[in-house]
């Protein structure tokens, strides 16, 4: 397997003009193909303790304070934002009951399709995935109580259409609850993007820019395994 990967990756002969050409050696293709291997074997724990659904992650994540800090209740319609695995999509179902509504939205189809099975088999018609876009959340309309979004804002790059979606989707008076992993300022947006973190001011600056109203922040979260800190914010849609 690997020596077939290895003759992949050895670039053929490249023309730098003038009839001149040059053939990077298996050194190159070598150290590329350990980047490959180190990135698959990091790749599955990092997404694990990222979507992990466990106690472990309700112990540093506690749920529960989220949404009694969003004012979540039996019959809210809400929608859980870039919801990965699901974590908060049925958290979320839980606590408003088959009276409310969960929409689940993901850019990733296999992810949607992975949670619309689960909402099955546990009986959770209340939770409907959504397909959004890289640009459009694909909410319907003045029409929720809450939206909120987990450690995706860092991942909006076009950041203004999706706010404007959520801004559009809520009702008046409705709460954006907004949680990400914390950076130091300073940087060029690319960098956060390439970090997968964001400062709570930039983000802050971001959501009121498109109309929001800041409310206030709530405690934080400390991650345990790499001590990554999370803030919490909570805006509203002005009434």
């Amino acid at each position: 397997m690997w020596s077939a990967i290895i003759r992949t990756l050895t670039p053929r002969p490249v023309s730098y003009g003038e009839g001149l050409s040059f053939r990077p050696g298996f050194v190159r293709a070598g150290a590329f193909l350990i980047v490959l291997i180190s990135a698959t074997l990091l790749a599955t724990p990092a997404c694990s303790r990222a979507q992990n659904s466990g106690p472990e992650r309700d112990a540093w994540q506690r749920p529960a304070e989220v949404l009694d800090a969003l004012g979540v209740h039996a019959g809210s319609v809400v929608a859980d934002v870039g919801c990965g695995r699901g974590y908060f999509t049925f958290k979320l179902a839980e606590r408003v009951g088959p009276e409310g509504k969960v929409y689940a939205e993901d850019i990733d189809n296999p992810v949607l399709d992975s949670i619309r099975d689960e909402a099955k088999k546990k009986g959770l018609d209340q939770v409907l995935t959504v397909a959004g876009t890289e640009e459009d959340v694909s909410l319907p309309p003045a029409n929720l109580d809450v939206i909120l979004a987990v450690n995706t804002f860092h991942e909006w790059q076009h950041y203004d259409e999706m706010l404007q979606g959520v801004y559009q989707a809520l009702k008046p008076g409705g709460l954006f609850g907004l949680i990400d992993r914390s950076a130091e300022t300073g940087h060029p947006r690319s960098y956060y993007y390439d970090h997968h973190r964001m400062p709570e001011a930039l983000e802050r600056e971001d959501v009121v820019r498109r109309g929001f109203r800041f409310l206030r922040e709530e405690h934080g979260f400390t991650r345990p395994d790499d001590h990554s800190q999370f803030y919490f914010l909570v805006f509203e849609k002005p009434q």
